[in-house]
């Protein structure tokens, strides 16, 4: 880690804050400090935008081709460097190297997928029915954005706004959270050596993110937001967007149920329940939290679901045979151990983990509850650890109304043998996506995003580069 980049990247300069400050990133698998990075106040912020406005205009015009092949060169960088790149995710996040490299991996297919959609920004042609004009549509990058990433995929979330931004010709103010900007300084400097000319993207990495951010939306230079995080703070960025009309995509908080109908192979089942939750040690919007499952079947689908937690290995990522590294902080393992204890309390049995281990680090047991009380309050956020609350259920009208009984929507899970049940009751299901008899639903071919107050817009598929672009028309008469 002595090469990563620690300071602000502004117009193509590696540079410290404007007022010298600094802050710390700590190892979540022991509390220790690994490093300290610029902490960027208001002046960086503008410096930053002062850069991606200069270089929007050329960035604009250059040939999509060659933003493409940049893409591309960033693409196979990335890939050279996974064992770097995961070694660096895993210390200043905590997820298991295994892990990590797959992260690595996801991160780089948005550039190349993105590189691919950079050439085939089209427009259209035609005569309007009245037959006095002709109508020429082309397609325009939307302008400056400011990107601002969350810390649980820290990798993967840059990728993901930073691809199609460069490969619609936007510049771009990355703003990544302040518990993991070394991936994201990582990043800048892989896009520096693949070519990205200077001022493109520019990185600033704060502690202070309402001083650095609300300046830029309410400016009027900044013509896009993309933003994922919690639901709460998109609010306050959507109330900030409104003064100049910031176009914004979203991607907020999640309550996925996970639905087991009374005919699905538990096998599979619990496969899927391994992944939706325990991906990323249940850090993950798209992670199962409501776990239904018909009554018929819940007593067994438990059993062999606790087994299969209580096998899993918790450590420091870094360590081989670790299969659950640590959560991110001491808030965020505290927010867990709140939700279980307030479970427990109502009623709500655990099969297995439940108990915060003692010694160093954030680390917390994966944990089943049974018999959970549907006024437990982790029915009603985000628990963001790997903890499963089992629910019991008795017919697929009742599971579909509990299911979609909350204001978010990102994803959901349904598990069923029977093509007619599957496809009713994803279709029936509030969310922008389903898990269908799977566990993982993200790709970056496919369109990434909720509905309700689970967000705005879509990341990846052919759909993730219409956020970055506008439409213009033009009218010429038909002769």
């Amino acid at each position: 880690m002595t090469d990563t980049p620690t300071q602000l990247f502004v117009g193509g300069a590696w540079t410290d804050a404007a007022d010298g400050a600094v802050m710390p990133v700590d190892d979540p698998a022991t509390g220790e400090i690994i490093c300290h990075v610029a902490d960027a106040g208001p002046e960086d912020a503008r410096l930053a935008e002062d850069a991606a406005v200069r270089a929007q205009e050329a960035w604009a015009r250059t040939a999509p081709r060659a933003r493409s092949e940049i893409l591309r060169r960033a693409y196979e960088i990335i890939l050279d460097r996974t064992d770097e790149l995961a070694r660096l995710m895993t210390a200043e996040m905590g997820k298991p190297l295994a892990e990590a490299r797959g992260e690595v991996a996801y991160a780089a297919e948005f550039f190349r997928w993105f590189s691919e959609e950079a050439v085939r920004i089209d427009g259209g042609h035609g005569i309007l029915p009245d037959g006095r004009n002709r109508m020429l549509l082309s397609r325009r990058p939307v302008g400056p954005c400011l990107l601002i990433t969350p810390w649980n995929f820290p990798l993967a979330m840059g990728t993901r706004k930073i691809g199609p931004a460069i490969a619609a010709g936007c510049t771009m103010v990355l703003k990544p959270a302040p518990q993991t900007p070394l991936s994201s300084l990582a990043l800048a400097a892989v896009l520096e050596e693949a070519g990205l000319p200077a001022g493109v993207l520019n990185v600033v990495t704060t502690s202070r993110a309402g001083e650095v951010c609300e300046p830029l939306l309410r400016g009027g230079r900044i013509r896009k937001l993309s933003f994922t995080g919690s639901t709460q703070v998109g609010r306050l960025l959507l109330a900030q967007c409104a003064d100049t009309v910031v176009r914004a995509s979203m991607e907020l908080g999640g309550n996925a149920p996970f639905i087991v109908l009374d005919d699905a192979d538990l096998d599979v089942a619990v496969d899927g329940a391994m992944t939706a939750k325990m991906r990323n040690m249940g850090e993950a919007c798209t992670a199962a939290n409501r776990f239904f499952v018909h009554r018929s079947v819940a007593g067994e689908f438990a059993r062999r679901l606790a087994r299969r937690m209580e096998a899993l290995v918790v450590g420091p990522g870094t360590r081989d045979g670790v299969d659950v590294g640590p959560l991110i902080d001491t808030a965020g393992r505290a927010k867990v151990e709140d939700l279980v204890s307030d479970a427990v309390e109502r009623g709500a049995r655990v099969l297995c983990g439940g108990r915060t281990p003692e010694g160093p680090g954030c680390f917390y047991p994966p944990t089943v509850l049974t018999d959970v009380s549907p006024d437990s309050r982790l029915m009603g956020t985000e628990i963001f650890g790997p903890v499963a609350a089992i629910l019991t259920f008795d017919d697929e009208e009742e599971v579909v109304r509990r299911a979609n009984d909350t204001p978010w929507g990102l994803v959901g899970y349904v598990f069923t043998e029977g093509l007619d049940r599957a496809l009713r009751v994803s279709e029936r299901l509030e969310v922008g996506m389903v898990g269908l008899n799977t566990g993982l639903v993200s790709n970056p071919a496919a369109p990434f995003g909720g509905v309700k107050q689970s967000g705005l817009g879509r990341e990846g598929g052919a759909v993730g580069i219409e956020e970055f672009l506008e439409y213009q028309y033009v009218a010429m008469p038909a002769r």
